[in-house]
């Protein structure tokens, strides 16, 4: 028998070690996975069919002719969603931010000089994916979505600095802190955490469905993924296809953390949302 060199006994020795501890090890993951199981109370089952409702609700919004436009306030607000998640991104890559516009035929722009391109393109897309999963994250709570309304105060307020020569944008935005604002004040800001679902499910999704708009069906040549892919290789297919798959993965996160994070019911929601900067 020719000589076990020292690399393969090590190898040897752990790799008995790995079988026979292999059924404690399983013993000891059924036990754990057991413990941290995810049970569905009824708050946060009308939760998810609320969540699966916005999302048949929305995706037969988007495609319907003229019916459509119904989505039109929702849609420019998650485009500033995307315009920012460029903007932000710029910023903590060392460029600058020269303005932010938004379009209702052709969507958002983002002017900038300087910053990562590799991060910076596929933050819009990723950005307002990231931001609707933590808004759906939080749309299970009445309190999370109160401190969710006011992080996305100083989101609005940021971009607004940055497109404060396009009074769309503006309009935009102030609506949608008039929408924030009203619902703190109905039944004690239980409608705020359904407004913030609705604006986390279409944020989150919405790369999906616009990805598929440009790529698949209208096949746009100016969109982040086919820069991104003359910058860096690959088609705008792959990468956006690469980017949905993400914008899912994210979303399926932020309603599984939304489960294990929030099991309180509906009457203790609101007991805490009256502790909390009470309205009424």
């Amino acid at each position: 028998m020719a000589p076990i060199s020292a690399t393969e006994g090590f190898l040897y020795a752990a790799k008995r070690t790995v079988v026979a501890a292999g059924p404690d090890l399983a013993r000891l993951s059924a036990h754990h996975i057991a413990r941290r199981s995810l049970t569905v109370n009824h708050t946060q089952g009308v939760t998810l069919g609320v969540i699966v409702a916005y999302t048949v609700i929305i995706a037969l919004l988007w495609n319907l002719p003229y019916v459509r436009w119904s989505l039109w306030p929702f849609k420019m607000l998650v485009i500033a969603f995307h315009e920012f998640g460029h903007a932000i991104t710029a910023c903590c890559t060392g460029g600058r931010v020269e303005s932010i516009s938004l379009d209702p035929r052709e969507g958002g722009v983002t002017h900038m000089r300087g910053g990562i391109s590799a991060i910076t393109l596929p933050a819009g897309y990723l950005g307002s994916s990231l931001i609707g999963a933590l808004l759906i994250f939080c749309g299970f709570d009445i309190v999370a979505s109160k401190i969710a309304s006011l992080v996305l105060g100083v989101c609005f307020l940021l971009t607004l600095w940055w497109a404060r020569r396009d009074w769309l944008t503006i309009g935009t935005i102030l609506l949608a802190i008039g929408l924030l604002v009203a619902c703190w004040f109905i039944a004690h800001a239980e409608a705020l955490r359904y407004v913030v679902l609705f604006i986390g499910v279409m944020s989150a999704l919405y790369s999906v469905w616009d990805i598929c708009d440009d790529l698949i069906l209208r096949k746009v040549n100016s969109s982040d993924a086919s820069v991104f892919a003359k910058k860096y290789g690959g088609s705008s297919q792959c990468w956006g296809v690469i980017w949905s798959i993400i914008s899912l993965i994210l979303m399926i996160v932020g309603i599984i953390a939304g489960l294990a994070a929030f099991p309180e019911s509906a009457s203790q929601q609101e007991d805490d949302s009256k502790k909390f900067i009470p309205t009424r």
